[in-house]
């Protein structure tokens, strides 16, 4: 059995500041479940439809078709101290606000083998419901941490690593010479869906770089979606290695 304060707690955490305050998250669905038990993360609890009822499962989801199994889990501790690594491939976040594009981003950086994520404080939380369920998994393995995005880029800079961005005024990404990170940290640096890449990362940026449209001289759509760009602009980083 499942008692009402059990419902009322588990249908809290679709606020962020209740997650904050019990440092867990939701996770729905059963490959994801299934995901969460497999990592290295603590599954706190799971709850089947069949042994709590459907009922009670409808009154806890945050899903408008809920799930059979529903687990809570642990927040990793070190979510905010962000190291940067001596080499790697890595995505800086500046300051994404959808739900569906950080899980995408996520996904596609889990795809890819991207040897980490970092995003700005003011980046949608990773453990949004839409974010979980948009990463299809990929939360328990792509490594994720907030930080301050201009003093990561200078880091890299220090350490003679790449920091990229895309802008309109870039060189074309095809034509231009791109390190996968092997030897020092390169980073891609996604910006914000409607301003972009902040000036004061942008500041921070030592290539820019833009993606044609085709044909070249019709762009057609003022900018692509920022899920896309990533997925674009890290294919074309993996096609060199």
């Amino acid at each position: 059995m499942i008692t009402t304060a059990e419902i009322k707690y588990v249908k809290s955490l679709s606020q962020k500041k209740f997650r904050d305050q019990y440092g867990v998250f939701v996770v729905e669905g059963e490959k994801l479940v299934q995901e969460a038990l497999n990592s290295g993360f603590k599954v706190e609890k799971v709850y089947r439809s069949a042994e709590i009822g459907e009922s009670a499962m409808a009154r806890m989801s945050s899903l408008s078709s809920p799930s059979p199994a529903l687990a809570i889990v642990a927040r990793p501790a070190d979510l905010e101290s962000a190291v940067l690594p001596s080499s790697g491939l890595f995505l800086a976040l500046d300051g994404i606000r959808d739900p569906g594009n950080l899980g995408t981003i996520l996904r596609i950086a889990d795809w890819f083998g991207a040897d980490g994520v970092f995003a700005s404080p003011d980046t949608v939380d990773v453990f949004n419901p839409k974010v979980v369920q948009a990463t299809m998994g990929a939360i328990f393995r792509v490594k994720f941490h907030y930080t301050d995005i201009p003093a990561l880029c200078r880091s890299a800079l220090q350490v003679g690593g790449n920091v990229y961005g895309t802008f309109l005024d870039g060189e074309n990404m095809y034509q231009k010479s791109l390190s996968n990170g092997v030897e020092r940290p390169s980073m891609i640096v996604i910006g914000n869906e409607a301003n972009g890449i902040s000036a004061a990362t942008a500041a921070c940026v030592s290539d820019r770089l833009y993606i044609p449209p085709y044909p070249a001289d019709d762009s057609g759509s003022e900018s692509l979606n920022a899920a896309v760009a990533t997925a674009i602009t890290v294919a074309e980083f993996r096609r060199r290695a």
